[in-house]
């Protein structure tokens, strides 16, 4: 008989926030990421700094603690390409104490896009080496193979299903959305249609979310939420089933909780009542997987994600800046891709970080103040119109590129 279990999932991630790039600056400078002023949220490296210090290096040293705490404590991780080059950059040491975690062996990564991108929606070819360049990547900084998936922002949908039971992956995770799920817990492992291995664990959202958004929140009823009443919510959820997921960032830990929150100590006591209990452990994504067999079919024939109130890619995809904006950078794969151009490529791959539509976002209604939070820019149309700008600048060197000697081949 399985134990009970937490599917701990988390996931880490830095975009490359596009500068205050005017028109000015196109067919001048090709730097579309440096911003110069310091004390702006679209300076990267001041970004990552602030965040190592806040939520990487606390909750790095708390995961430790707890690795060598409790043998039943395991934990999932995704990190995404974009913030392990800044982390090589600027913070070595945060880089150093993931590899400490997953050495343990009781932290596994989870694969994604190396990019952060929505490419899975607009081009298979992209999406599948941007998928690539991860795996390789976490071969190359920690020596392990990833067997499970997660797509950008949870965005999931039974074509991306089939896609990873044919890539070999052997479980993919997804948002355990009410309207899809109706009468059935999340809290089960689950299997897509016309998959033959795959298997499927769905985000505990209502658990999840009291930590990653309403843990601070004063004007919640529960607040302050104690260790005793999360880890009786867990126990009351997983009672008739074998899990529990709580997936959400890594930054919730010191970022989007701070540290005078209370929210490292809750969870380090959270972790130690939980294992009290001799019935209950923590798993891995790929552990629940192999621990549990599915206990039936789940079908989303559209696609689901993790954000906002609606729960699909409105967030990313909701307004004509963001189509066009999507549109008109997919339309240069072909020709970016022949040139060969590492640099190209690579500043063209960067402006695929799904953040840089999330910022052009309008639904300024239930989800506006977190999209507000969320943004180093103004406004959705100068996130837009900065965006558009560097776009711009890429045609003009791919237009320079076929002017000096066309393509290689």
């Amino acid at each position: 008989m399985s134990k009970r279990g937490i599917v701990l999932y988390m996931h880490v991630h830095q975009p490359l926030r596009v500068r205050q790039y005017s028109v000015f600056d196109t067919a001048e400078n090709h730097d579309y990421f440096d911003e110069q002023d310091q004390n702006t949220d679209r300076n990267n490296e001041r970004v990552l700094r602030k965040v190592a210090d806040k939520s990487y290096r606390p909750m790095n040293a708390l995961l430790e603690k707890l690795l060598a705490t409790h043998s039943e404590f395991k934990v999932s991780l995704s990190i995404t390409g974009t913030f392990i080059e800044q982390a090589e950059k600027w913070a070595p040491d945060v880089l150093d104490s993931f590899k400490r975690l997953v050495a343990t062996g009781r932290v596994e990564i989870v694969s994604e896009t190396y990019y952060h991108s929505l490419a899975f929606f607009y081009s298979r070819e992209e999406f599948e080496r941007q998928v690539e360049m991860h795996r390789d990547k976490v071969r190359e900084l920690f020596n392990v193979e990833t067997t499970v998936f997660r797509n950008t922002e949870l965005s999931y949908n039974d074509e991306l299903a089939k896609w990873a039971d044919g890539y070999g992956f052997k479980g993919i995770l997804a948002e355990g959305w009410d309207p899809i799920l109706q009468w059935r817990s999340p809290n089960h492992v689950y299997r897509p249609p016309n998959t033959t291995n795959i298997k499927l664990l769905l985000k505990n959202y209502r658990l999840s979310d009291d930590l990653a958004f309403r843990f601070s929140n004063k004007d919640w009823a529960q607040w302050p939420l104690s260790a005793d009443t999360y880890s009786e919510w867990a126990n009351e959820s997983i009672r008739d089933s074998p899990l529990v997921n709580l997936f959400m960032d890594y930054e919730t830990f010191g970022e989007h909780q701070w540290a005078d929150t209370g929210i490292f100590e809750f969870f380090e006591s959270f972790v130690g009542k939980w294992l009290d209990n001799p019935d209950n452990t923590f798993y891995t994504t790929s552990e629940a997987i192999d621990a549990h067999e599915a206990v039936g079919e789940i079908s989303m024939p559209n696609t689901v994600t993790w954000a906002d109130s609606e729960r699909d890619l409105t967030a990313w995809l909701g307004n004509s800046m963001q189509q066009e904006a999507l549109r008109h950078l997919y339309a240069l794969e072909d020709q970016i891709i022949r040139t060969g151009d590492m640099e190209l490529i690579g500043d063209w791959r960067k402006l695929q970080t799904s953040d840089h539509v999330y910022y052009m976002c309008t639904k300024w209604f239930t989800d506006g103040d977190v999209h507000a939070y969320f943004s180093p820019y103004e406004s959705p149309y100068d996130a837009f119109l900065y965006f558009m700008n560097a776009l711009r600048d890429i045609r003009y060197r791919l237009s320079e590129y076929h002017k000096h000697g066309g393509f290689h081949g």
